[in-house]
């Protein structure tokens, strides 16, 4: 880990890591948007912000049955479909 002004950083090795991920996954992260990489030095080593990859990792997807859902609404078993005039207009 390395700070540089107050701020904590890791680098592609440590980010993957803590993600959980491949270093050609965390690059995609980089490319689509998802995560942000800074460049230190000549070298042109990429760094990424502590705060940044810990709050990715808080991220879920919509919809991927999380345990917040509020499940006290009960749905019909899949054969048992509503009557088509409570799901089509005009019926």
């Amino acid at each position: 880990m390395i700070e540089l002004e107050g701020e904590h950083y890791v680098d592609g090795q440590e980010a993957s890591f803590l993600l959980g991920v491949k270093l050609s996954t965390l690059y995609t992260y980089v490319s689509r948007g998802v995560l942000k990489s800074y460049k230190q030095g000549i070298k042109r080593q990429r760094l990424y912000k502590l705060r940044d990859v810990k709050a990715l990792l808080q991220l879920r997807p919509s919809g991927d049955g999380a345990t917040n859902m509020n499940t006290s609404k009960q749905e019909p078993p899949p054969d048992e479909l509503p009557p088509a005039s409570d799901w089509v207009p005009n019926v």
